[in-house]
């Protein structure tokens, strides 16, 4: 299949990827957008594989609720130095993602309520 711009944009649209590394994921999957985004998920657990040996002993924990109590998200966000952890700008970013947690709309909230093919599917693109 060709790989054209329109495709390459919307798989960036997709998931805010640069064009090279989405034009490379199309590449290697054929042009299938499915294929592509799964593909791109695998390599950015490899390079997080590698960051992994770093310490995260600091951090913070943020909530967020909305609409009147009937939505709340908690969330811990560390990072490596209590400098970090201080600055305004994280204090914003925790904010910021416990909002798009509550945004998300999770589909389960407890792991137990997982089907089993959801996970096995996960577990395979970790393990790669």
């Amino acid at each position: 299949m060709e790989i054209t711009a329109q495709i390459v944009k919307q798989l960036r649209e997709t998931t805010g990827l640069g064009m090279m590394d989405c034009k490379q994921a199309l590449s290697e999957c054929d042009g299938d957008i499915e294929k592509a985004i799964e593909y791109l998920r695998k390599k950015g657990l490899k390079v997080a594989g590698k960051r992994s040996a770093r310490e995260t002993k600091q951090g913070l924990i943020e909530s967020y609720v909305h609409m009147g109590g009937k939505i709340g998200v908690l969330v811990e966000l560390n990072c490596e130095t209590d400098f970090v952890a201080r600055t305004d700008e994280f204090k914003l970013l925790a904010r910021d993602i416990a909002m798009q947690v509550a945004a998300a709309d999770p589909k389960w909230l407890v792991p137990e309520d997982v089907p089993a093919d959801v996970i096995e599917k996960e577990k395979s693109i970790y393990e790669e």
